[in-house]
């Protein structure tokens, strides 16, 4: 079995040559081959240099620059496109995740789990802007997607190469992917990771950031639960909407008709005719949303990043072309 480790990274220059040390350690350790694959994100700092010395002495390590920064998910994305191994390990780059927890996300895929995340579960972060935000968030989404983990925040991963490969990700939806995935079919776990608290470099995450989160959970629970069949959705607000508006309509026309009741200063007219117009509208939504959902099912989809270059060893390279 071949091993992936991707690891996403935004100046982290720092930290970069004391987690590959410790990862190599940790894979050195197993029995089977493996692979380290850093992205750069656009880091300012000296990060890609450090990557490009490391990729040169190493084999077994790629590490993939993007142009600018596109974020943690199409890192992931890119990462995930590149790694080869039949088992995928996702971990950050400031050395809060410990490599040491590797065998034991491995023990769980041999045990024929297809996604094993990793919990936080003596947390070294802030608890007012860190982990006070994630508590709330994992409850929520533990709740929308039904997939229900203490920690959807932990970047500590590990994935099935058949179950990841089948997975695009955009916006902020890495944290998602247990629960993308679920839709398939997959079979999960969580265990207990060590958490350490960050030694080099200042964090890139903040408060706000969960209000993106709970807006990328809506699109995640509309995928999970509507995204072939987006009709369900826009159509009954819809037929909600223009019915309860025909509803008004009729009773104000029996009012006039037969009691004789004026419509013209009565606001529930216009209310009416709102509705109605909503209505259709909403139906005429959801069968714009039905053709859409069939072309991008049917086409192919466009790549959440462009990257510059790709840095191996001369090793690997000689080796390609024998």
């Amino acid at each position: 079995m071949k091993i992936s480790v991707v690891i996403p990274v935004y100046n982290e220059e720092q930290n970069i040559s004391l987690l590959y040390q410790e990862t190599r350690e940790v894979l050195e350790r197993l029995d089977c081959s493996s692979e380290i694959i850093f992205i750069d994100d656009g880091s300012s700092d000296t990060t890609l240099s450090v990557l490009q010395a490391i990729a040169q002495a190493d084999d077994r390590v790629v590490a993939i620059s993007f142009r600018r920064n596109f974020g943690q998910t199409a890192a992931m994305s890119a990462g995930f496109d590149y790694a080869t191994g039949e088992v995928i390990i996702t971990m950050d780059g400031d050395l809060q995740n410990d490599p040491a927890d590797i065998p034991r996300l491995l023990q769980k895929i041999e045990e024929g789990y297809d996604v094993v995340t990793g919990w936080r579960f003596d947390r070294k972060d802030a608890f007012i802007n860190r982990r006070l935000p994630s508590i709330i968030a994992n409850k929520i989404i533990s709740w929308t997607t039904r997939v229900s983990l203490h920690d959807y925040g932990c970047t500590l991963k590990a994935f099935r190469r058949e179950v990841i490969k089948n997975i695009r990700l955009y916006g902020e939806m890495h944290r998602f992917i247990p629960a993308i995935a679920s839709g398939m079919g997959i079979s999960y776990t969580e265990i207990k990771v060590n958490h350490r608290p960050r030694r080099f470099g200042t964090t890139k995450y903040g408060i706000s950031r969960t209000i993106r989160v709970i807006l990328d959970l809506i699109t995640v629970k509309f995928l999970l639960s509507f995204a072939t069949r987006p009709i369900q959705v826009f159509g009954l607000l819809g037929v909600v909407s223009g019915g309860v508006g025909f509803l008004l309509a009729l009773i104000m026309t029996i009012q006039r008709q037969f009691f004789d009741m004026p419509l013209a200063d009565r606001p529930l007219l216009l209310l009416a005719v709102v509705l109605i117009f909503i209505g259709i509208q909403f139906i005429s939504l959801g069968l714009i949303a039905e053709l859409q959902a069939r072309t991008y099912h049917e086409s192919q989809q466009k790549p959440v990043y462009h990257i510059r270059e790709v840095f191996r060893s001369s090793a690997s390279h000689s080796s390609e072309s024998s």
